[in-house]
């Protein structure tokens, strides 16, 4: 029996239409690891699939005499087996995509569903693997009008060089592209829910701060344990589910995970991030090499690309925003603690006072829709980053500025608090000054609306007037 979909409305929908489409449809699915692409594809699709495979992990080839290719082979015929084959096993991709073919044929049905999950896998070095799927999509597939091809990798990189920016045979081919996404706070909120969770927004807001929304990591907490509980037993114990995360996450992704880590580590410790030119200097790599990690860590979401407000486009910064990434970083790498309770004994300590800072700055960002609804903007165009003073003595620096084409700007402030936030005299005198500061610099004839995103609301002293606008954490789970 099929298990409950949680979210993912656009994405059932449009699936359904190309379902029904009556049509050969060739369907790409991609995203970050442990987004839920499989979960799905299979549970949509359960009792509809006609045939299902998932190639093999790079992590269950390691210490075997049998050559990957070898390998790959054998459970791509094991799954043709499970459908019903029977015949012998290929000894290439080409014979294996011809037995699916025949399988399919004799098969028949009105609809046809054939799922490929995990693609990049299956393309093992010197292995052929492409351009026999090419001939099985371009040769037949593509002209069968009951055929729905799904394909999916967590290796976004691979999926935009290999297919969906091909050249080659598959230039041109793809009928339809979904990126799936982390769950949203309402998403996430929907999910616990679903499982019996007794978890508060609060708590919510600081889990989606650790696991970025990331189904799979939500399905790890256990009911009844509150959620530094969880954490700890999950990220600190001895044999924690996530404690090795990191690297299975990155092994399972890239061929030269090492490089991809080392990279992530020299972002993590430049919390505003890095331009190219920075990176470049301090790697000392080539600008080929460089280009590809960039863009592997860009395409899988590990990294994001961003420019501070009035910024040229040379002026690109790259930027750390995964969130169980940073969270790793900031405290299990290289085995910080030995403190199997750690997030409990730690829970009010400074160092998780500042990464609940950035970590909600973060989510933040993750959420400029929900803000924008609820500073009632949701149909105005707007553009969103941050803002750094150019000035070299007594600048300043703005979380967030919402430029928006009704000739406004919110300058949003970014607070995390355990309670309504007070607004200090100095901290007002900080304000002020960057309100003076980003008027001269910009030279804007906009109206600044200084902004409050927060977790539960402002308290009211003779320094809250100054605030027009307070965004809390209710407005973030819309």
């Amino acid at each position: 029996m099929a298990q409950v979909i949680i979210g993912r409305k656009k994405e059932k929908q449009l699936l359904e239409d190309i379902y029904h489409s009556g049509a050969p449809e060739f369907v790409v699915v991609h995203g970050r690891r442990r987004v839920g692409k499989t979960f799905l594809v299979r549970e949509l699709f359960s009792d509809r699939m006609t045939f299902y495979h998932t190639g093999l992990s790079p992590a269950e080839r390691e210490n075997e005499a049998k050559t990957i290719l070898q390998r790959q082979l054998e459970v791509f015929f094991a799954s043709l087996v499970a459908y019903g084959y029977q015949g012998p096993m290929p000894s290439n991709w080409i014979e294996a995509f011809n037995r699916l073919r025949a399988l399919l044929v004799q098969k028949g049905g009105e609809r046809q569903v054939v799922f490929l999950d995990e693609l990049p896998w299956m393309d093992t070095a010197r292995s052929g693997f492409m351009s026999a799927f090419e001939h099985f999509w371009n040769g037949w597939g593509a002209g069968q009008s009951n055929l729905m091809l799904i394909v999916c990798g967590s290796s976004t990189s691979w999926i935009n060089d290999h297919i969906i920016n091909n050249h080659g045979g598959l230039y041109n081919r793809i009928t339809s592209e979904i990126e799936l996404l982390p769950f949203t706070l309402k998403e996430s909120e929907e999910f616990y829910n679903s499982r019996g969770m007794m978890i508060d927004r609060y708590d919510m807001l600081q889990a989606y701060m650790i696991f970025g929304g990331i189904p799979y990591y939500m399905s790890l907490l256990r009911k009844g344990q509150s959620l530094a509980q969880n954490i700890d037993e999950l990220c600190f114990s001895r044999r924690g589910q996530l404690s090795d995360e990191f690297d299975r996450l990155f092994n399972s992704l890239f061929v030269n995970p090492e490089d991809n880590k080392a990279l992530i580590r020299l972002l993590f410790r430049r919390k505003s991030g890095m331009m190219r030119s920075e990176i470049a200097s301090a790697t000392g790599g080539s600008n080929g090499r460089l280009t590809t990690l960039l863009k592997g860590l860009v395409a899988g979401n590990f990294i994001s690309t961003y420019r501070n407000y009035g910024a040229s486009k040379r002026e690109t910064y790259y930027k750390l925003t995964d969130a169980f990434c940073l969270f790793y970083l900031s405290f299990m790498d290289g085995g910080k603690t030995t403190d199997e309770h750690f997030w409990s004994n730690n829970l009010l300590t400074g160092s998780l006072n500042a990464w609940r800072g950035l970590a909600f700055e973060n989510l933040c960002f993750a959420h400029i829709a929900q803000i924008k609804t609820a500073l009632g903007i949701a149909g105005v165009h707007t553009e969103t980053m941050p803002w750094k003073s150019k000035a070299k003595e007594d600048g300043a620096q703005i979380d967030m500025v919402i430029d928006r084409d009704d000739r406004v700007i919110n300058v949003c402030e970014m607070k995390f608090s355990t309670d309504d936030y007070v607004i200090t005299r100095r901290y007002d005198r900080e304000l002020r000054h960057k309100l003076t500061l980003f008027a001269e610099e910009t030279k804007t004839r906009k109206s600044l609306h200084l902004t409050l995103v927060t977790t539960y609301g402002l308290k009211r002293n003779e320094y809250f007037g100054r605030v027009q606008r307070v965004v809390t954490m209710d407005d973030l789970f819309c």
